[in-house]
């Protein structure tokens, strides 16, 4: 995919809080509008856009329910756009799904702490991560995962390596940013594009062939679906500001 780098959204403003301690939405409101810088991409991505961005935690957690349930679970708070967890109190899921969009927050995790996010999943099967592709949320100093670039901080878990230096430390606020659009997909973590990558490719299918998800038919392949957060592991997980808008 040359050239995938900064094609997706070349042009459109930075959002979030990198390098900062402050929150990456000041609003708690249902839907929040911006007019947008113009989108410059390629191929048919779409060239331009109107942002109109959806927060997507709030005290209610309306959005949300515990996966494949109707329910919220025990274990997660939700002050204003605030959301954390400490210790297995299992998954998240949005009750919209999603194909194309731009998903921006801020995370924090504990020492030791293993989380994710994870993008157009489905529910054929009982986990999330045996469908959705996973924007990983670690503690690179600590847990183990962190010493495989495959399964580290910002990574598409198992797939996609992102480097080493970008992530700040366990108790210190991150920016993500997730962007999805057709087949593309890019991950950002504090304002560096870490991962690129396009599903259904040549290279994306031998990955997984050569991965755990092979065991998974229609790993990665559904045009649309649920967002998840991931809260099977133990530690703590902070999200701050989430909020996403859908793309042509």
């Amino acid at each position: 995919m040359p050239e995938l780098a900064g094609a997706l959204l070349l042009g459109i403003a930075t959002f979030g809080c990198a390098g900062t301690d402050k929150p990456a939405s000041d609003s708690s409101a249902a839907t929040v509008a911006a007019q947008a810088q113009p989108t410059t991409t390629k191929g048919d991505l779409p060239v331009s856009s109107t942002v109109v961005w959806t927060p997507l935690v709030d005290s209610s957690m309306s959005q949300w329910r515990a996966w494949k349930k109707d329910v919220m679970p025990a274990g997660w708070t939700a002050t204003d756009d605030l959301l954390t967890k400490n210790g297995n109190v299992g998954d998240l899921e949005s009750r919209a799904q999603y194909a194309n969009f731009e998903l921006e927050f801020d995370w924090m995790v504990g020492e030791g702490g293993n989380a994710g996010v994870f993008y157009r999943v489905t529910e054929q099967y009982d986990m999330p991560y045996w469908s959705g592709p996973e924007y990983q949320l670690l503690d690179d100093e600590r847990h183990p995962d962190g010493k495989d670039r495959l399964r580290a901080a910002a990574s598409a878990y198992g797939l996609h390596a992102a480097p080493a230096g970008v992530v700040k430390p366990a108790g210190q606020w991150n920016s993500a940013r997730i962007v999805v659009s057709r087949n593309f997909v890019e991950h950002w973590l504090n304002g560096q594009q870490v991962v690129q990558y396009e599903l259904k490719s040549p290279d994306w299918t031998a990955k997984v062939k050569a991965s755990k998800f092979s065991e998974f038919p229609g790993y990665g392949l559904a045009p649309r679906g649920f967002l998840a957060l991931q809260g099977d592991h133990a530690g703590t997980l902070s999200i701050r500001g989430m909020r996403i808008r859908e793309l042509p």
